[in-house]
């Protein structure tokens, strides 16, 4: 019985970096979890589900290729799927939370005084 040293590096290598995205992922879900259950913006919710599905993507073709037995080819593509609908997630939260709450305390509408530094009001 040979073993293929570089496969199994690579395996070894593969199944860390996927544990750690999947550690750094679900820790930034739960965070945008947090923040959207303090301040209930939708933004906040989609960035939340957005973040949920990137990692979820990045993880699940090698779960689908490993424990359901699904082709490599199968697996990277759902993979990508989901990966993507992630990232559309992502835009949209981004786009919907642009400015969208009229809160004079927004940057857009601060201004800088060259003498002191501090803001103050555009209005």
């Amino acid at each position: 019985m040979t073993v293929n040293l570089s496969t199994n590096n690579t395996t070894v290598l593969l199944v860390v970096t996927k544990t750690v995205t999947l550690i750094l992922g679900a820790l930034i879900t739960f965070l945008a979890y947090r923040a959207f259950r303090r301040q209930g913006a939708p933004a906040l919710k989609a960035l939340m589900v957005g973040f949920g599905l990137v990692t979820v993507g990045s993880v699940l073709g090698g779960a689908l290729y490993h424990a359901a037995d699904v082709g490599f080819a199968l697996g990277v593509g759902i993979e990508s799927l989901v990966t993507a609908a992630g990232f559309s997630v992502l835009v949209y939260s981004l786009y919907v939370g642009v400015d969208d709450t009229g809160d004079s305390r927004s940057p857009s509408r601060q201004t800088v005084t060259e003498r002191d530094g501090r803001r103050r009001g555009a209005d």
